[in-house]
């Protein structure tokens, strides 16, 4: 594998940002649930977020194929660093945040995530030979899950901090040598703010040769737009598997947003570590995923593995729907981290093997724009006051038990109009 180097300090950086983000969007919606009571304007705030960003997921693909990569790295990390560093020097000075600075937080790295992941996918694939695109797409996984991992277990000590040096997390506890106080909001927002900067320090030594030199498309706005949107429409097979494909994804996001902290205090009844234990045994489930899903890559049709891990997750959510046990609840998110992760690796190495470098910014933030309007639905329906009243948020997963039965439906059908022209 060529350009060995930029690829480890990638994955550095990622590891890094990723750490102190998974922190912060974490402890922003536990934040919202049990610190000052307010569920409704969060899912408020994340439906206009979303909303936002279906314009600006576009306009990051055009950015993303016309600019260096490397230094959108570093242009993006510079910004978010510097606000939520403001944010959280305002909040330490005051001993207080606002809500809606607290959300504005979010909605930064929201606003980041639109840009940072199709320009890690771009960056990966510009850098990558591709016999070894699906390597590349499990080790991003891996190493983002494993991040995540570590994250849901500071969330779980920040969030809570310790009693009588005992930790609770992941179902279990744990004796330290010594007690941990709870971290307030802004303080988490300086560490994330420290990572940023830290980031753009490590993207100054990468350096790089791209695999291919494919041309670059210098037209207006609207003609490199409109390059991406004929190459879906000329390729309608690779158009509907990557939008039908993005589903999971689009519910995981809602249901780590919306459905898993109100789930977690109104149906289980559980407290802020068990919350952030969730996202322990989902990276974990991730993490597995990424070691073993070459072997689906290698001996599978890719439609038929997308196919039965959303029916495998769709099987998790029915029984946390209806089932009110601390254990299916890890279990369920075990295999959340499991399914979601390998549909990811699965999607994005059918995209790298079907779309050009040059295209796929563009290409990508169509996907992603769609995807925030499935997003935005699923937000609606879950902004009705039903899922406020007691115990019902847990029907959120039903919804998901629906989306992915359609979705598997759509694939399937692909799959044999496949067969059929062979």
């Amino acid at each position: 594998m060529k350009n060995k180097q930029a690829i480890y300090l990638l994955f550095l950086s990622n590891i890094i940002s990723g750490l102190a983000q998974g922190i912060s969007m974490i402890a922003i919606p536990w934040y919202f649930i049990e610190i000052v009571n307010n569920a409704e304007f969060f899912a408020l705030s994340y439906l206009v977020i979303s909303t936002s960003t279906l314009f600006w997921g576009i306009y990051a693909g055009a950015i993303i194929d016309r600019y260096s990569r490397k230094k959108i790295f570093i242009l993006t990390n510079l910004v978010c660093g510097l606000f939520i560093g403001s944010v959280a020097i305002y909040g330490s000075y005051h001993s207080y945040l606002s809500e809606f600075l607290v959300v504005s937080v979010f909605a930064i790295t929201i606003f980041n995530y639109n840009i940072h992941y199709p320009n890690l996918y771009a960056f990966g694939q510009e850098i990558t030979e591709q016999n070894n695109y699906g390597k590349l797409n499990s080790y991003i996984e891996v190493q983002g899950q494993t991040t995540s991992v570590l994250a849901g277990a500071f969330a779980a000590i920040l969030l809570t901090g310790t009693i009588n040096n005992n930790l609770a997390i992941a179902g279990f506890n744990f004796v330290l040598p010594f007690n941990v106080e709870k971290w307030e909001i802004y303080d988490i927002f300086l560490l994330d703010a420290c990572t940023y900067l830290t980031v753009i320090g490590i993207f100054s030594f990468i350096k790089y040769k791209p695999i291919k030199n494919e041309k670059v498309h210098m037209g207006s706005l609207f003609n490199r737009l409109k390059l991406g949107f004929n190459y879906l429409r000329e390729n309608p097979r690779v158009f509907t598997f990557g939008l039908v494909s993005y589903m999971l994804f689009a519910f995981t996001l809602v249901e780590l947003h919306v459905i898993l902290p109100s789930y977690v205090h109104d149906f289980l009844l559980e407290s802020g570590n068990v919350y952030a234990s969730a996202e322990i045994y989902y990276s974990i489930g991730a993490i597995f995923s990424g070691l073993l899903i070459l072997m689906f890559l290698k001996r599978y049709n890719t439609y038929v593995s997308v196919v039965v891990l959303m029916l495998i997750v769709a099987g998790a959510f029915f029984a946390m729907t209806f089932l009110k046990y601390l254990w299916v609840f890890f279990i369920g998110s075990l295999l959340l981290g499991i399914t979601n992760a390998g549909v990811r690796i699965l999607r994005t190495t059918y995209l790298f093997n079907n779309i050009p470098n040059n295209l796929i910014g563009r290409a990508t933030s169509v996907f992603s724009s769609l995807n925030n309007l499935v997003r935005i639905f699923l937000i609606s329906l879950l902004s009705l006051p039903f899922f406020n009243i007691g115990d019902n948020i847990r029907w959120g997963y039903l919804i998901g038990v629906f989306l992915m039965i359609i979705s598997s439906s759509i694939l399937l059908v692909l799959f044999f109009k496949d067969k059929e022209e062979i």
